[in-house]
């Protein structure tokens, strides 16, 4: 009669060790990418390099900004998301953030390594990312894996379709989901968002623009989070960080979410990691 228990604790072991042997970016439950528009629920754990940075107020946790796991105990996020002051964790293997999840770890940040040039009152300047050192490993599981990172200096081409993926307001001032959404958007390629009908001057060369679409986009709640794109060897690579969209709400017309170009600063990521 104990079978079946055994069996599943075989299943798991393997399903586990397959995690390790895939490397990065090949999720064991891989996303449901519907095509659909304008946000939806992500297969449970089909981005499980996707993390919740939660901040401490009065003695409860909340969430406040995404995050990707890029090594054990590395995880990358936006500069705007951290707060000199504010006591952080960083949980791995979410997906419903109001309930217990079995597999899902609190981690809390050991060092938080903020661009040296980022400006919080000039945002448009870039240099919006960040990276936080974990003060232990993690183990990777089937719910817990490694994003890939684009190679140095990448470009996206137009309309290459890539899905962001937080606990985003799922409209301009609506609620926040507990469950994990994703959202298709396309690329939009520099000379498109520079142009003064769309981003203009406050899109630089090292940042990544898509949607505009006025159907899907980032939202409060997604920044500091993933740009999920697909590459051609079928591993799913992190090319953006959430970092701004339009002051006049969540999905508006050519006002594409704005992103750090994570190809930009693989220089800088490295040379961050190795020294701390």
């Amino acid at each position: 009669m104990q079978l079946p228990g055994i069996m599943l604790g075989i299943l798991f072991a393997v399903l586990t060790l397959a995690a390790a042997a895939l490397g990065c970016g090949v999720p064991l439950y891989p996303p449901a990418v519907s095509r659909v528009v304008g946000g939806e629920d992500a297969r449970p754990h089909s981005w499980p390099w996707q993390v919740s940075l939660q901040y401490q107020s009065s003695g409860k946790w909340h969430h406040t900004c995404g995050g990707t796991l890029i090594a054990t105990n590395w995880v990358l996020t936006a500069a705007h998301c951290i707060s000199s002051g504010t006591t952080y964790r960083v949980f791995l293997g979410k997906n419903n953030l109001a309930v217990e999840e079995q597999g899902s770890v609190a981690a809390s940040p050991a060092k938080i390594v903020v661009h040296e040039k980022w400006n919080p009152y000039r945002v448009a300047n870039g240099y919006d990312i960040a990276l936080i050192k974990l003060s232990q490993h993690v183990a990777l599981s089937d719910k817990i894996q490694l994003a890939c990172l684009p190679a140095a200096q990448s470009i996206l081409s137009s309309n290459t379709a890539c899905y962001v993926t937080g606990w985003g307001r799922l409209q301009t001032n609506g609620a926040l989901p507990d469950e994990l959404q994703q959202g298709l958007l396309l690329v939009v390629d520099y000379a498109t968002c520079s142009q003064p009908s769309w981003w203009g001057s406050s899109v630089k060369t090292s940042m990544v623009c898509a949607g505009g679409d006025g159907i899907t986009s980032s939202c409060n709640g997604d920044s500091g989070g993933p740009l999920n794109c697909q590459g051609t060897n079928g591993r799913w690579e992190v090319h953006g960080v959430v970092s701004f969209g339009s002051s006049l709400g969540c999905n508006y017309y050519r006002k594409p979410s704005v992103f750090t170009r994570v190809s930009a600063f693989d220089s800088w990521i490295k040379q961050v990691m190795a020294s701390n």
